[in-house]
């Protein structure tokens, strides 16, 4: 039975067991964080407690390596190194290397990487925190999720993040953000030990789906409704863009399944500006009258075509 000291189980805090595959640890840190999210839980300091032994909890679980090392006991549930545990030899018991080759079980149980560092630097190194082993070590990253919507990851936007401990982020999408892709805030993880620099904020971005826009890759696909008048007689119609609505020419005769061409209208990017694809779908009037019934009937006895029909 666990005591109030005793530091909690990573697999325990998420609910899987230590036999998780890394998809049952993402599905379960999903659930979990929706749950105590700070934002679900506005004032809720147990809320916001929870969701942060959660976010901890699965930085380590996600990272394949920091897994390892966890379940080695080679680091605690903060990613921290443990101080390896040798143990305090009697009075009069041989210190260092001579007792190494001593071949006793426990040989290197009279001496640690402490009093190495005792004797070279007269009982410590310095002021600060200090890992496992006393030495320097960079903080660790901190990973993040944000939604955008899929405008904002075309225009950009400004948009803020809630930390697991209440605090905020403020952060610049770039124009142009991809779905999956992760953003890299310098210096905003933890703080490093004996002044090593902090670790970084990953923010990975999910974009959510737009109605009538689709992207590909930096192209933007949109399906445009005209009447057949349009299409036989031809004519200029507005077309909407991320940016704002735009005149497109529809030459005469244009058939369903045309797709036509705004350059420079897609996504901005670093490397330039893609293309809006618009493609046209020719859409007939909920009401056949009886003209316009009359008129293709006339029209057909005497221009009757194949459109390529089998």
């Amino acid at each position: 039975m666990k005591t109030a000291s005793m530091a909690e189980d990573l697999y325990d805090i998420l609910g899987v067991s230590r036999r998780a595959t890394d998809e049952d640890i993402r599905r379960a840190f999903r659930k979990l964080a929706k749950a105590n999210h700070p934002d679900v839980n506005p004032g809720n300091a147990a809320a916001a407690e929870r969701f942060k032994k959660i976010t901890a909890a699965n930085d380590i679980l996600s990272d394949p390596e920091k897994r390892r090392q966890y379940d080695a006991g080679e680091i605690d549930g903060k990613g921290d190194p443990r101080r390896p545990f040798w143990g305090h030899a009697g009075a009069g018991a041989r210190r260092g290397p001579q007792a190494a080759r001593g071949g006793q079980a426990g040989a290197f149980e009279d001496f640690s990487f402490s009093d190495i560092f005792s004797d070279v630097f007269g009982g410590g190194v310095g002021a600060g925190r200090r890992d496992g082993f006393g030495f320097a070590s960079r903080g660790q990253d901190l990973r993040y999720s944000l939604e955008v919507d899929f405008l904002e990851a075309v225009l950009g936007a400004k948009k803020r993040v809630t930390l697991p401990d209440g605090g905020v982020l403020d952060l610049a999408v770039p124009e142009g953000v991809a779905d999956g892709q992760v953003l890299r805030l310098k210096g905003k993880g933890t703080l490093g030990s004996l002044g090593a620099e902090a670790g970084d904020a990953l923010i990975e971005i999910k974009v959510r789906p737009h109605p009538d826009f689709k992207r590909d890759g930096d192209d933007i696909l949109f399906e445009l409704p005209i009447t057949i008048d349009e299409a036989v007689l031809g004519g200029r119609v507005e077309v909407p863009t991320p940016a704002g609505r735009v005149q497109l020419a529809i030459p005469k005769g244009t058939s369903s399944g045309k797709t036509f061409r705004l350059k420079g209208k897609g996504v901005r990017t670093r490397s330039g500006a893609g293309d809006q694809l618009v493609t046209v779908k020719i859409v007939l009037p909920h009401d056949i009258d009886e003209s316009l019934s009359y008129f293709f009937s006339e029209w057909r006895q005497k221009h009757a075509y194949d459109p390529g029909r089998k």
